[in-house]
């Protein structure tokens, strides 16, 4: 996220490091929480105990732990790690869990998400260091033991069974990981780890913050984050196993592989072990000599004809292999590593215009992506995250870029699995540049931090390589990085055969060795209008932006009243210049006056809440189909210009994809999984197979993002009155579009239409050569145009001194729209709802995005949910057919229901079982 200092004051035992990191995990919880109480302390002093497995090569996760503040705590730290202490009055945390996480779980304090409730914890509390304790049974103690873990914020003491095992300033920092042989120490029966976690400060230390994006936690995400595993095995280890792919290109015909793993001999003696290995049926085995405590590598070469080539969701299918191997003494299994691939090709060379250009397998690839946000207390759920990623598809993007907060291997192996590109990174506006970011907040980096980026940044490498989901590693944010601390993250990615591109920053930066970034970070943050996005210029559709949005994004109404007071809520829709706590700490982004001035000045001002609501789901409906304008998820403006001969598209990221929190900016759905006027928007959008109007030129434009070419095309222009009388009408037949996101121009609109009202639609349809609509879209028009002031573009949005015309739709009569549903409950434990609507209105005027929502018997809409589409305008006679599927769990036995509501129709519910 972009940042300028005069507007962001608020910003602000034998251990072994190795090249595997765990992943990024938060606790599992559930999503809601009562007020606050107080848990028993015979509840708090018990914490779950881990039967860890004798079997040589497994790796158990610690099931859990007891917390408590080290100002509760006057005992020692051998007493505290010692088996058998009783930690009476402590807190129970789940096995990936902030402190704060835990104390929500545990009910300490009221929901943080509603209201101003995250405000009234006090952040005193976690300002000094916390305990994390928790007891593991061994059967066998012959076995060799490890303790492998990543993910303490910010650094930590490591106690087991009363002795220090490390000590903080060597486990330091979110993204280390870290292996402690803990062998002498572990015995059969009960044993126990601690520790003794220091308290985190993203400027200080490099672990996260939340930059902008909402309001801090007051821990700061304290705790630890990733699975702490218990490895066990026999005197030679195997570590670091994994894949370099090397795929023939354009044939795609062969690919060669290159597996590699350490080989390690953790005894006192030299052995000789036996490696053998698998992948899809080929195998391969060697022998290693080791001295006592020694390590080698070993490399096995293996070609494949006809491989299973990973593509892109839309492009191809994403088969993926898996490596397996183990290491034998005397025919023992001693150890065994399994690592799951992809083969892909991978390249991002910079263009004529010098932005970034990504080619998967050869071909040119569009990135239309988002940027994503974890739960702000770092909470992880599988399902949850699973139902997000369905909705990019859904909404056709193809990336999901993530800065900072890089999400556990659990979340790049869904992406795998779904076909979704990831662009990680490091975050900006903290310690991670704060050698490099000038004036804004982070400390300058010390002689101490250096080793800590370069662990981290080995880690990551060797946790995310093998995933084909990743396509690149940015080292930069906002800044790139300078020649010391670069050589530090490419010394480390080399080490760990990292094959994908290396981008040196999200904005137009160039490092002394990786060059120019190819990217640009010109926002817009905060609410411009659609035409904006034509200009090539700023944010417009030129070059790959690496995150940019309109700003606001205002829930639907239900959630609002799931998040807000009702005194919040009339301040929400009468106070533009009211500091909202659920926008941001920012006082550039607190409060919604740029968008509150955009609403008014174009649809006339909201006379109640459920007015702003209306109006801002249409706003947001439109202006996200703009910035989707032919780039499909912001853009269709970039996806039009993406084949230009001269500075075409290349990339956009929408700024965000989601929150992590209950917000009114930056997110395509909401914290529930909600959907609006913005969700809608760039489905549209992004349709494989979508008609637009381009708000430069006025042409219509088919653009198809199939693989496949069309033809025998008839493109449909007609412009209407918001009365529905009709004014204009013209037809394109027979056109033709070649496929891979080409497009190709139908016609365009004249400049004027006589007797035009000032404001006004247009309706594009586009039919098959059978006569079937396969795309349709409407568009609220006015004469007279939004004005840009280029020449006072700040950094985070461009002034509009006039203002669109649209007030006639408040004109617009309300029309009827009846509604007809059924369910048909699934074998697989979903629900589809089928509902056909219709205009039943005697007279011309259309229904404009007339939506539909599932709901259970007392109103609460049922989520997550997938529709065929919504937001959908009839004309009198017409009528739509819309299918939603649901899991049926999350009726909780409701019989399910459908609330029809739209800009001039009236809202109703109807029975849909």
């Amino acid at each position: 996220m972009f940042h300028r200092p005069a507007v962001h004051p608020l910003l602000r035992g034998r251990l072994t490091t190795a090249a595997i990191a765990l992943g990024l995990l938060g606790t599992l919880t559930t999503s809601a929480w009562a007020g606050a109480r107080e848990p028993s302390p015979q509840q708090r002093a018990q914490a779950p105990v881990t039967a860890v497995r004798s079997t040589a090569g497994t790796a158990t996760p610690l099931s859990g732990y007891a917390i408590q503040s080290s100002a509760k705590v006057t005992d020692s730290p051998a007493a505290v790690s010692s088996p058998g202490y009783r930690a009476t009055g402590w807190y129970p945390a789940g096995a990936r869990s902030t402190v704060l996480a835990a104390l929500i779980a545990d009910g300490v304090y009221a929901d943080p998400f509603y209201s101003t409730n995250q405000q009234k914890i006090p952040k005193a509390d976690f300002q000094v260091p916390w305990w994390y304790r928790s007891d593991f049974t061994v059967a066998d103690a012959t076995k060799r033991t490890y303790l492998d873990f990543s993910g303490v914020i910010s650094a930590a003491d490591v106690y087991v069974n009363g002795k220090r095992v490390a000590k903080a300033a060597d486990v330091n920092g979110a993204y280390t990981q870290h292996e402690l042989d803990v062998t002498s120490l572990v015995r059969s029966g009960t044993n126990t780890v601690a520790f003794r976690i220091r308290p985190n400060d993203p400027d200080k230390n490099l672990t996260m913050g939340w930059i902008d994006w909402l309001q801090p936690p007051p821990d700061e995400n304290m705790g630890i984050v990733r699975d702490v595993l218990v490895r066990r095995g026999g005197p030679v280890a195997l570590r670091d196993a994994h894949v370099v792919t090397k795929l023939a290109v354009p044939s795609l015909a062969t690919a060669d592989l290159t597996v590699k793993a350490r080989v390690r001999n953790d005894s006192g003696a030299p052995v000789t072990a036996q490696v053998s290995g698998s992948i899809d049926s080929r195998t391969f085995a060697t022998t290693v000599s080791l001295a006592a405590h020694r390590t080698k590598t070993v490399t096995f070469a293996v070609h494949l004809n006809s491989p299973k080539v990973w593509w892109p969701a839309g492009m191809g299918g994403q088969p993926l292999y898996g490596l397996d191997l183990t290491a034998s003494v005397n025919g023992v299994p001693s150890d065994t590593a399994h690592q799951t691939f992809g083969i892909r090709d991978v390249r991002a060379p910079l263009n004529s215009a010098g932005d970034r250009q990504y080619r998967i397998n050869g071909r040119k690839l569009l990135i239309k992506g988002g940027g994503w946000s974890p739960d702000e207390f770092l909470r992880w759920d599988r399902t949850y995250v699973e139902d997000r990623l369905k909705y990019a598809l859904d909404l056709g993007l193809n990336t999901i870029r993530l800065e900072g907060h890089i999400e556990p291997d659990e979340f790049f192996d869904l992406a795998d699995r779904y076909g979704i590109l990831t662009l990680p990174g490091w975050e900006c506006c903290d310690k991670w540049e704060g050698q490099v970011n000038g004036e804004e907040r982070g400390d300058p980096w010390t002689a101490a931090d250096y080793p800590v980026a370069k662990a981290s940044m080995a880690a990551e490498a060797a946790r995310l390589r093998d995933h084909p989901s990743v396509i690149s590693f940015l080292i930069g944010s906002d800044f790139a990085p300078d020649a010391t601390i670069e050589k530090t993250y490419l010394d480390a990615l080399k080490a760990a055969d990292w094959k994908t591109p290396v981008v040196a920053a999200a904005s137009d930066n160039s490092s002394p060795i990786s060059g120019s970034s190819g990217m640009k970070m010109t926002g817009p943050y905060d609410w411009i209008p659609p035409n904006y996005w034509y200009a090539k210029r700023e944010g417009g559709a030129t070059g790959f932006n690496s995150e940019t949005s309109a700003g606001p994004d205002i829930p639907t109404l239900d959630t609002l009243r799931r998040m807000m007071t009702p005194a919040e809520l009339a301040t929400l829709w009468k106070n533009p210049n009211a500091k909202q706590y659920h926008r941001s700490p920012s006082p550039v982004f607190n409060t919604l006056k740029l968008y509150d001035n955009a609403l008014t000045g174009r649809y006339g001002p909201p006379t109640s809440l459920t007015d702003y609501v209306r109006k801002a789901q249409l706003a947001q409906y439109e202006n996200v189909r703009a910035q989707y304008e032919n780039v499909r998820a912001q853009f269709e403006a970039y996806e039009r210009n993406a084949t230009d001969a001269t500075k075409p598209a290349t990339g956009v990221v929408y700024w965000m994809f989601n929150s992590g929190w209950t917000s009114l900016h930056w997110q395509l759905m909401d914290r529930y999984l909600d959907q609006g006027g913005a969700y809608f928007g760039a489905k549209k959008a992004n349709e494989p197979l979508h008609i637009q109007y381009s708000y430069d030129d006025r042409s219509v434009v088919v653009v198809n993002n199939r693989n496949a070419s069309a033809r025998q095309l008839t493109a449909r222009a007609t412009l209407f009155d918001t009365d529905g009388t009709q004014k204009y009408d013209r037809k394109a037949v027979g056109v033709k579009v070649s496929g891979g996101g080409a497009h190709s121009t139908a016609l365009t609109l004249p400049s004027s239409v006589a007797g035009l009202s000032s404001t006004y639609l247009v309706r594009l349809t586009l039919t098959d050569a059978s006569g079937k609509e396969v795309s349709r879209n409407v568009y609220w028009l006015s004469g007279k145009p939004d004005t840009l002031d280029w020449a006072h573009t700040d950094w985070y949005y461009t002034p509009t001194t006039s203002y669109a015309d649209l007030k006639g739709l408040n004109s617009m009569a309300q029309v009827p729209v009846s509604a007809t549903a059924s369910t048909a409950v699934g074998t697989d434990g979903t629900s589809t709802t089928t509902v056909t609507v219709r205009n039943s209105g005697k007279g011309r005027t259309p229904s404009l995005l007339t939506d539909v929502h599932l709901v259970d018997s007392v109103g609460r809409p049922v989520l997550p949910v997938r529709w065929s589409d919504n937001e959908v305008s009839l004309w009198p006679g017409e009528s739509k057919t819309l299918t939603v599927t649901y899991r049926t769990s999350d009726l909780h036995g409701s019989a399910p229901r459908v609330r029809v509501s739209g800009w001039n129709t009236p809202e109703r519910t109807v029975p849909a079982a």
